[in-house]
């Protein structure tokens, strides 16, 4: 089964500062239907105006991943944290026990990225952080894992039963995807457009996949896609 979630069908809400896309519910915007996918809580597509951003704000019991497509997002946290986060770097908060943060657009162009939210395997965890970079070459036809609960291949860690991959496919390109028995997919479209199995989508879509063995994403148009395997 595939499911279409379309873009044009997202929460909107556009701050002046801040223009955001909410594929599940989220702050004021809430439809019943879209509460997440699985252990799937948020996804947001977030544009910050130069020189703003988000305060000092705190968050406890999820794991927050951030995936930078265009500028850069500057981190602090309570924990002593601070770094910045630039397209090819993902980045796994969990906030557990309880943590303060920021994450602000220091800089002097647009940032563009998808903040988020998985719910974790257990409350009360020891909160954490953790950054890597994952080369374009490394994503480029395939899919590549960026986090995943035990760490595997140079991933983040995350503490859920969730493995998160990312792909970057030129036009005419594509990558398969062999989804085990009894598991679920979640396939967010960052840019780009194509097919998956033989499905149209587009940027801002997402597809929740069950009860299929294989998945095939195709591009028409460059592309940079998300895929989340989920019990």
């Amino acid at each position: 089964m595939i499911y279409v979630r379309n873009a044009q069908e997202r929460g909107h809400a556009n701050h002046g500062w801040l223009d955001t896309h909410h594929t599940f519910s989220f702050a004021d915007y809430y439809d019943p239907d879209f509460m997440g996918f699985r252990t799937l809580r948020v996804i947001n597509e977030d544009t910050v105006a130069p020189r703003r951003g988000f305060g000092m704000h705190p968050h406890r019991d999820m794991e927050i991943v951030t995936y930078v497509l265009g500028g850069k997002v500057e981190h602090r946290d309570s924990m002593g944290t601070q770094a910045v986060i630039k397209p090819g770097e993902v980045q796994r908060m969990s906030a557990g026990t309880g943590v303060v943060h920021s994450e602000m657009n220091n800089f002097d162009e647009p940032l563009h990225m998808l903040q988020i939210w998985i719910l974790p395997n257990k409350q009360g965890l020891q909160p954490g952080y953790e950054q890597k970079a994952f080369a374009e070459q490394e994503r480029q036809g395939r899919f590549r894992v960026v986090a995943s609960p035990d760490g595997r291949d140079g991933s983040l860690t995350v503490h859920q039963d969730l493995v998160l991959h990312a792909t970057l496919l030129g036009t005419g390109e594509s990558a398969e995807y062999a989804l085990a028995p009894g598991r679920h997919a979640w396939v967010q479209v960052a840019r780009g457009s194509g097919t998956l199995n033989g499905v149209p989508v587009k940027a801002g879509d997402g597809v929740a996949v069950s009860a299929e063995d294989k998945l095939v994403l195709a591009a028409q148009a460059p592309m940079e896609a998300l895929l989340f395997d989920m019990a």
